[in-house]
């Protein structure tokens, strides 16, 4: 699971520029704010319609897709993410599993994927490689393409940012550079776009205050514990910058605003 700047803007935890430099989301086993719980129920809705096939687009290290082909064996999975670290990881966790052979994890764009279409096509957090239009129109084109890529009587999961009301002006300045109220839909509206792009919501949720403030510590925890044991290291300075202004940003600016849904879409036949 992706989510960064480009999306839901949640921002990224700073990479580490040499071997040295601080570890790297060591703390988060999805790459979003997603519990165990909610991930558990999410699976199980997939698994009902036995699919045989999974694509996960922006997989980052594909943690559900993985969950998903574990529980359905002969299933066979392709991550599709440009994060070479991440993929990396992917793939070692899958052979820890047993499901090297499996699950494929390739280093390459998501946009106009020749992957597909699949019985079960996950997009967490990374609906902009699927468009390159401004946010909100891209989230609607996402959700085109994400239509052409699943086969009849598949499923699609789709975690897609959102606002749970219209941010102030103190809150958009809080968050990322240019910020805009109508960066992304509401919920209603986003379950709109999704029944307009020819489907049908199976089950409609977001991530609550919980999930979020787990994803946001774990995100900078590795980095904030290496901050503090090595102030004096050539790479501190700048990576307490990044972490302050991430910090800063969710605690200023996109706190209690900026939502994630996961929305388990049904596409229409015909």
């Amino acid at each position: 699971m992706s989510v960064d700047s480009s999306t839901s803007r949640t921002p990224g935890a700073p990479d580490a520029p040499t071997s040295d430099g601080p570890p790297r989301l060591t703390r988060l086993t999805f790459h979003g704010p997603l519990s165990e719980a909610r991930a558990e129920r999410i699976v199980r809705r997939i698994v009902v319609s036995e699919p045989r096939s999974v694509l996960d687009l922006g997989c980052g290290w594909g943690e559900l897709m993985l969950r998903v082909l574990d529980r359905v064996p002969g299933a066979t999975g392709i991550g599709v993410d440009l994060n070479g670290e991440d993929l990396a990881r992917g793939r070692a966790n899958a052979e820890g599993r047993g499901l090297g052979g499996r699950a494929a994890f390739v280093e390459e764009s998501a946009t106009d994927t020749a992957h597909g279409p699949a019985d079960v096509v996950l997009c967490l957090g990374a609906s902009h490689a699927l468009s390159s239009a401004e946010p909100p129109l891209a989230t609607v084109e996402a959700l085109r393409a994400l239509r052409g890529l699943v086969n009849p009587g598949g499923r699609v999961v789709l975690g897609e940012g959102f606002w749970q009301r219209t941010p102030t002006a103190a809150e958009l300045a809080g968050m990322w550079p240019d910020a805009r109220a109508d960066e992304h839909l509401s919920l209603g509206d986003l379950v709109d776009a999704a029944i307009e792009a020819g489907f049908r919501p199976l089950w409609v949720e977001a991530a609550n205050d919980e999930e979020w403030e787990e994803f946001e510590s774990a995100y900078r925890s590795d980095v904030e514990e290496w901050l503090a044991s090595h102030p004096g290291h050539p790479l501190a300075a700048q990576t307490r910058a990044k972490a302050d202004a991430q910090r800063a940003n969710w605690l200023h600016g996109y706190r209690g605003v900026l939502g994630i849904a996961y929305l388990t879409l049904v596409p229409v036949v015909g």
